[in-house]
């Protein structure tokens, strides 16, 4: 038949022979015959498991129940005309109407077999559907009434449902091509078939999905919407088989790769062992050599003896047998119990700390005890200081003066930009590519465990997905933790204890809370002119001579000149742009030599123009001719700096505008200056009623530089009161404070940059709170040499220390207007 399925054997890949049977598979006037077909009021109920028939399909199926197998029997012998309907649960032995789907297949007995095992195997084909209307018969098997189950067919040359059919045939016809359990035969039966309901029904019969998806598509009556579902299903199954035909091919290649290096590593081996050479016996026994000369504790041996007996029992081949041996590696390169001895002549440590570093004086005098209590008891834990201040003040450098001052090995581990917690605590071994953190590899480097240890930009550690560095820094901060610390690929506990940890910030703001009370906080502020002049002629230009190849007598600096530099060419509180200016003229001279042109040797003032250019434009004070304008003092990451509090009035409502990139502390300052000037407007002799009248607009300039923080709290409120009374500030004048809603001016921080700021930007006064004189009396005289400080605890003090009695030339008049005339001239 040249429409055939083969089910003989139900094997499609046998060869076929003259006495093969073949079952036609269904045509298009096949299916409307049998549709056609009456089926009785009254059926035979066979219940399946596990599968669903379809109408026009041909399946074979076996029964073992007993039930079943009458059933079989006695229909074969009769009509052959039997209901089928898949059991909601496979496991039901004896199924009753509940147990079963309301919808199921009548059914034509085709053949039935006789099995060796006992079991009767039966092919049937699928007629049409039908709907269980109540059991009549349970004995010797179950009957039930029926009712026909309609479908609802698309029109005649629907588009859509043509286009949903071919479809789910090219599908079909995919996931044959990809499934390697599906013969190439079921292909062409599909290709063979003519109509459309069969097709769908053909591929619903056997395709790879749930039972209970395909009673939903049996029981669906729109044939469109079982197309539908068929394609759902068939997309799944074509994505589950590439998926698995890509893991499968993976695999393979996977496996192929091992199976070859493997080959070749046995054929290495034997070429090795017939050349004598066994490089992995000598590694092994190398590492037993070195282990007897470790000072470590019996816990560190233990491990280690267990750690390389499994590396001995383990094939050199062996993935694991490089982690295995690398792991060995870093145990027997850590230093322990390994110390440098300190050297404990103080006057020598403290020269070496004076020959490096002008000024710091607080950080030279807190490493002079720790050498001195060293001295005196023999053993001490290792202090834990934290350097803050500007950049450019020496914090990074101080670290290598402090390790050969104490004579020990000196480290240095950036922190800037770390995100990851593992970085700190190293990585577990078991992971390709592992290794201790950062700590213990610095420490490693060192080669002795008491090295001075530079954590260096300690507020610039980030956290993110992948943990928080600066809570691992906890433990290895903590003098009362760090004895035992954890790294989580040596898996054993390291002594810290001895290690000297310098930590090195440009602000605290940024340090978490818990980390900087682990550390003994130093501020490192900035230098005078005086002192960089200093710092200029120690050590910076004899530095950039050296490396630019120029001798001393070839190029020399006066004190005068290189004030000069620091006064019109640097703006920062420490020396690192005034190194790169001094590198300028040094490279002007080394090129001049170069080229054999002539140079002055001592160049002068007028020269640096041709050498450096134009200089730069300084923040000096700006005189008092204009009322509202303020001098205030402000703290920078890089230094401190002034800035200028404008106020500018216009008749108005009371309207108050601030502007110049102000954050929400700022902001809160200027609202309280103006409030508390409002409740106070008689002591300054000003009617209340002006605040309504005028608009105030209050500016700091550098708009494109955010600005905040309360400092600038009495700055604030004198240009505001000057403003209003049009009366002048006093001549180079500044001031720092935060103030409160009850009149009170409260300490800021930052001093020394502050007044180091007045002094380059000319200023001779100063009002600060009463509570920073605590911070002047630090400072050493020499800062504080040309200023005079004024210290107040109201704000009322303020405005009249700040406040001269003689009017702004051109001063508004500021009365107060009726508010009839103020209508009128709104109008």
């Amino acid at each position: 038949m040249d429409k055939g399925f083969d089910f003989e054997g139900l094997n499609l890949t046998q060869v076929v022979d003259d006495d093969t049977e073949f079952i036609p598979l269904l045509t298009s006037e096949d299916e409307d015959v049998m549709n056609a077909e009456k089926i009785p009021d009254v059926l035979a109920i066979l219940p399946l498991r596990n599968t669903v028939l379809f109408p026009g399909v041909v399946i074979p199926i076996t029964v073992g129940r007993d039930k079943s197998i009458k059933l079989i029997k006695e229909a074969f012998k009769g009509g052959r005309i039997i209901g089928v309907v898949s059991q909601k649960n496979d496991k039901v032995e004896e199924p009753t109407l509940e147990d079963l789907n309301k919808v199921g297949t009548v059914a034509h007995i085709l053949r039935m077999f006789q099995m060796p095992d006992g079991n009767t195997t039966a092919i049937i084909r699928g007629k049409k559907r039908f709907e269980i209307r109540e059991l009549t018969e349970t004995e010797p098997y179950l009957k039930a009434t029926i009712k026909p189950f309609e479908e609802i067919k698309p029109a005649k040359g629907d588009k859509e449902f043509e286009a949903l059919v071919s479809t789910a045939k090219d599908l079909a016809l995919q996931v044959i091509k990809l499934s390697p359990h599906i013969p190439s035969e079921a292909g062409f039966a599909i290709r063979n078939i003519e109509s459309a309901s069969f097709l769908v029904n053909f591929i619903s019969s056997n395709m790879n999905a749930p039972v209970v998806e395909k009673q939903k598509m049996l029981e669906e009556v729109n044939l469109k919407q079982r197309v539908s579902l068929l394609l759902e299903q068939l997309t799944k199954e074509q994505q589950m088989l590439e998926l698995k035909n890509q893991i499968q091919t993976k695999v393979k290649v996977d496996i192929d790769r091992q199976q070859r290096e493997y080959f070749l590593q046995q054929q290495m081996k034997t070429i090795q062992e017939e050349l004598g050479d066994n490089g992995n016996e000598q590694e092994i026994d190398e590492m037993h050599k070195r282990a007897k000369d470790k000072k470590w504790s019996k816990e560190v041996a233990k491990t280690f003896t267990k750690e390389i007996n499994k590396l001995e029992r383990m094939n050199p081949n062996a993935a694991e047998y490089s982690v295995q041996m690398n792991y060995l590696e870093v145990l027997l390169d850590l230093p322990w119990d390994t110390y440098t001895t300190d050297k404990f002549d103080l006057k020598k440590a403290s020269k070496i700390l004076d020959r490096d570093h002008f000024g710091l004086e607080k950080v030279k005098e807190r490493i002079l005890e720790h050498l001195a209590v060293l001295k005196l008891k023999g053993n001490m834990k290792a202090p834990i200081l934290c350097l803050y201040g500007p950049p450019g003040v020496g914090k990074t450098s101080l670290g290598k003066s402090v390790a050969e001052a104490l004579g020990r090995k000196y480290v240095r581990m950036s922190l800037g930009g770390l995100k990851d917690e593992s970085e700190i605590r190293g990585h577990r071994k078991t992971y390709i590519g592992a290794m201790p953190g950062r700590i213990l590899q610095n420490v490693k480097k060192s080669g002795t465990s008491n090295p001075v240890f530079i954590l260096d930009e300690i507020d610039k550690v980030g956290n993110d997905f992948h943990g928080d560095p600066s809570s691992a820094l906890l433990e290895v901060l903590d003098p009362e933790q760090n004895s035992t610390f954890y790294d989580n690929y040596v898996e054993l506990d390291y002594d810290l204890s001895k290690v000297m940890f310098i930590a090195t910030a440009n602000s605290l703001s940024s340090i978490q809370s818990a980390l900087r009370d682990r550390m003994e906080i130093i501020e490192v502020s900035g230098y005078t002119v005086e002192e960089k002049i200093e710092i200029a002629k120690r050590h910076l230009l004899p530095k950039q001579l050296e490396e630019h190849g120029v001798k001393a007598k070839q190029i020399t600096l006066s004190d005068s000149l290189i004030e000069n530099i620091i006064e019109n060419y640097t703006r920062e509180s420490g020396v690192r742009g005034l190194e790169k200016q001094i590198a300028r003229i040094v490279r002007y001279a080394a090129k001049s030599i170069a080229m054999k042109d002539s140079y002055k040797t001592s160049p002068k003032e007028a020269d640096l123009a041709k050498i450096l250019g134009p200089a730069h434009e300084k923040d000096k004070y700006q005189g008092n001719d204009v009322a509202g304008v303020v001098t205030g003092l402000a703290w920078t990451p890089v230094g401190g700096d002034i800035l200028f509090i404008e106020t500018s009035l216009s008749r108005g409502t009371g309207k108050l505008t601030l502007t110049g990139n102000l954050g929400d502390v700022m902001k809160e300052s200027a609202t309280l200056a103006l409030e508390y000037l409002k409740s106070h407007s008689g002591i300054l002799k000003l009617d209340p009623k002006v605040f309504d009248q005028w608009n105030v607009h209050i500016h700091v300039p550098e708009g494109a530089t955010p600005k905040d923080g309360p400092s600038a709290g009495i700055a604030m409120l004198t240009a505001l009161a000057s403003a209003f009374t049009q009366r002048k500030v006093k001549k180079e004048i500044a001031m720092t404070g935060e103030i409160t809603l009850r009149g009170r001016v409260l300490a800021v921080g930052g001093i020394k940059e502050k007044i180091l700021a007045a002094k380059r930007a000319g200023i001779k006064e100063i009002i600060l709170c009463k509570e920073n004189q605590k911070d002047i009396e630090e400072i050493k005289s020499t800062y504080l040499k040309g200023l005079k400080f004024h210290y107040v605890e109201k704000m009322i003090d303020v405005v009249k220390l700040a406040l001269l009695n003689e009017k702004v030339k051109d001063a508004v008049d500021l009365r107060v207007v009726k508010s009839e005339s103020v209508k009128s001239n709104a109008h």
